[in-house]
């Protein structure tokens, strides 16, 4: 991916938008790929041998570029190591061209995608999304939050049974981000809780946490993949994802991502991920939505203030063929858990219109037992609120309760 400037280290504002390299490759292959004839091409442009393996098994993947190149026979997915002294641009050309080989490009950080407010205000998205009017809670349903992890000591989250699993190596599912949790009760916080008004759209489904973003707050790619498989393994209805990584305008979706999204939705499980919070609206500065929300096959979640507004922030579709908003929800002053011993707090941006979406998502699913991956999408986008905006902004619409 080129520069956005020239020079960026005069612009911080498009310095912000800068990916962040891993230094490692993504290579997606065809889909009638032989990981025979794979592993063979690959081979000559990696520093070490390459290893088959099948991502599902794998507790957690290797962190560092000096680690092992593995190709992920279930997902049709090479991590590569590449081999030091080579011109980098020609080798991902050249393998791209390999016959086993549909996209070569370099591996990304990926980051939360939230911004922060401290000003005190009640929460208005849970009747924003008609949540308060619904007889559903989202009782038997299987809701992922892959993020920063969560606070199991939390008073809102004690005594439930959470499924958890970290993927960040060396790092316990403990949320000290305070994002994971956040998002994990918008999505499915307790209904009723002393001082606090109700934060959570679906407060009976069954939460199952992937921490896939570091203390620090990123991640590479590798573990949110890694995430996604294990949320699909576990049979989750909805997995949500408050994440991402920005994207230039005309700049394509990735397949990886795409493949990720098909798989989910044959296997009856729904990806909503944040479509990002880079745009400057009072300038006129609308950005494309970010990866992975850019897949078409994921579902992409703006954000609206409490006039229904496009967030100032929230990023807009923008970039053909996917990179569409889907639909938006509440994203600007969202009250929610934190971790001990703030407890809670208000947050911004597209992180926290994603959950209202999984929340509502829940709802859904539980009202109707066919509405599973796509046909829980297209109940979500055909029963959205119709908003006086562009579709661009806002797609579908409000996401809304049965």
């Amino acid at each position: 991916m080129a520069d956005l400037a020239t020079a960026p280290e005069t612009n911080p504002l498009l310095d912000t938008m800068r990916p962040r390299l891993t230094g490692s490759w993504l290579v997606s292959l065809e889909d009638e790929a032989s990981v025979g004839r794979s592993v063979d091409a690959l081979r000559q442009y990696t520093s070490n041998d390459v290893s088959v393996a099948v991502m599902s098994e794998m507790r957690t993947v290797p962190q560092t570029p000096g680690g092992a190149t593995i190709l992920f026979e279930d997902l049709k997915l090479a991590l590569v190591v590449p081999r030091p002294r080579q011109q980098m641009a020609a080798a991902m050309t050249a393998l791209n061209a390999e016959d086993e080989v549909a996209e070569t490009r370099p591996e990304f950080y990926l980051f939360g995608l939230q911004e922060f407010r401290d000003t005190q205000t009640e929460t208005w998205g849970i009747g924003a999304t008609h949540a308060l009017q619904s007889r559903f809670t989202g009782k038997g349903i299987k809701v992922a939050i892959l993020d920063t992890g969560i606070d199991l000591a939390h008073p809102d989250f004690i005594g439930r049974k959470i499924v958890t699993q970290s993927f960040v190596a060396g790092e316990t599912i403990d949320d000290v981000r305070g994002h994971g949790t956040h998002c994990a009760g918008t999505a499915a916080g307790k209904p009723r809780t002393a001082g606090a008004p109700r934060y959570g759209v679906a407060p009976d489904a069954r939460l199952h946490i992937g921490k896939v973003l570091n203390n620090a707050g990123f991640a590479a790619e590798r573990d949110i993949i890694a995430g996604v498989r294990w949320a699909i393994d576990q049979k989750c209805e909805i997995i949500s994802m408050s994440l991402g990584s920005p994207v230039r305008q005309g700049e394509p979706y990735s397949r990886i991502y795409q493949r990720l999204g098909r798989i989910a939705l044959d296997n009856g499980s729904l990806i909503c991920a944040a479509a990002g919070n880079d745009s400057n609206r009072a300038f006129g500065a609308i950005a494309p939505v970010s990866s992975p929300a850019n897949a078409p096959s994921i579902l992409a979640v703006g954000a609206v203030d409490a006039l229904y507004q496009p967030a100032s922030f929230s990023n807009g579709g923008i970039n053909p063929d996917g990179g569409e908003i889907a639909l938006v929800a509440p994203g600007v002053g969202i009250f929610s858990s934190s971790p001990n011993p703030r407890l809670y707090r208000i947050m911004d941006g597209t992180s926290m219109a994603c959950p209202h979406v999984a929340g509502v998502a829940a709802l859904w699913a539980e009202s109707d037992a066919t509405l599973r991956g796509r046909s829980l999408w297209q109940a979500l986008t055909s029963h959205a609120r119709a908003l006086p905006h562009n579709v661009r902004d806002v797609g579908a619409g409000l996401a809304t309760a049965p």
